[in-house]
């Protein structure tokens, strides 16, 4: 019955993200240039998480939808076979290969040499050195969103212990970490931050074993850098005997825990793709496109189960990393 719960309750969050990113449409590319290009988007999970692969997938069909692009894609595409998916789909005349994922990166960078003629945008979390002229690669600045996520766990716990609960020890995750010990320290927090990676982003059994070690320690903030591994995390936190918050990444998931959940870094796909895959139509074959705060991710607000004056407070925070008053290091180090 639970997995029935969780089932109904992503397909829901899809329908949801679809209606919300298909909001505000870009204009249809001319149809004869349109037909000139063929979209193919590679993830590493299924599309229907209501997560990560949700996010791409959005994005992928609103380049279908919004620039007239034909699109194709292939889901649970493990590392070592998504040369093999590439090259199948550039035998295709599939000129516009996008992977989902920092996982794919080397791949994508020596398939972008190989076949000059061909546009690629990978992802990864910092720029390419002597890029090949056909890459794009979008820089998913995870740290920066952190950073918001990092003051208002700083802020909110009682108890002065946040805990944080990674899947890999990958540097991304490390930024993470490093982002929210550098909002603790600007704001002046005597706030300890625990961190722990469970090995797997997707194994929801291990997430709740983790938080609720985290809690038996008087960590009273959980905050989440999972995909699936979130829904053991949120049953922990429900059944805590004490008050605990949690935060998670990517997409609104209020609904899994609604009197514990905060907030979010919410992430959207769908405008970094169209204007990159435009940009390519009109010749721009290459570039960097950094993810920043309104532009690819934001942070959920109004916060969800806090004091109104921490919204105030958390407002003003975000506005100060957008206009630069607030630079976010991302700092890769793995935490001691």
């Amino acid at each position: 019955m639970r997995k029935q719960l969780f089932a109904i309750g992503a397909l829901l969050v899809i329908v949801s993200l679809i209606a919300a990113q298909c909001g505000a449409a870009t204009p249809a590319a001319p149809v004869e240039t349109a037909q000139e290009y063929k979209f193919a988007a590679i993830f590493p999970g299924v599309i229907t998480d209501a997560d990560y692969n949700t996010l791409g997938y959005i994005g992928a069909t609103a380049v279908q939808s919004d620039l007239g692009l034909e699109m194709a894609y292939s889901e649970s595409v493990a590392v070592p076979d998504v040369e093999r998916v590439m090259r199948e789909y550039i035998d295709n005349g599939f000129n516009i290969i996008f992977t989902h994922g920092g996982q794919f990166v080397s791949q994508t960078i020596e398939l972008a040499n190989e076949f000059p003629d061909v546009y690629f945008i990978g992802e990864g979390d910092a720029p390419v050195e002597d890029a090949p002229p056909n890459l794009w690669i979008i820089d998913r600045n995870f740290h920066t969103g952190f950073y918001g996520i990092g003051a208002v766990a700083g802020k909110l716990t009682q108890t002065g212990k946040i805990g944080y609960i990674g899947g890999l020890t990958l540097p991304f995750s490390n930024a993470e970490v490093h982002a929210m010990e550098q909002a603790v320290n600007d704001l002046g927090l005597d706030v300890e931050i625990n961190s722990v990676w469970v090995g797997d982003f997707n194994d929801p059994t291990k997430a709740r074993e983790f938080t609720e070690a985290m809690l038996a320690e008087d960590v009273d903030v959980i905050v989440g850098s999972l995909n699936l591994g979130m829904f053991g995390l949120f049953e922990a936190v429900k059944n805590s005997s004490g008050k605990v918050w949690a935060t998670a990444k990517y997409v609104d998931k209020s609904n899994y825990a609604p009197e514990n959940y905060v907030t979010a870094v919410i992430y959207d796909w769908a405008a970094p793709l169209k204007e990159i895959s435009q940009k390519i139509m009109e010749g721009e074959t290459g570039g960097y496109y950094p993810l920043t705060f309104g532009t690819g991710f934001d942070l959920q607000l109004p916060l969800k189960n806090v004091p109104d004056e921490l919204n105030s407070e958390i407002e003003q925070i975000v506005e100060d990393v957008k206009s630069g008053k607030v630079e976010v290091i991302k700092n890769t180090e793995p935490i001691e």
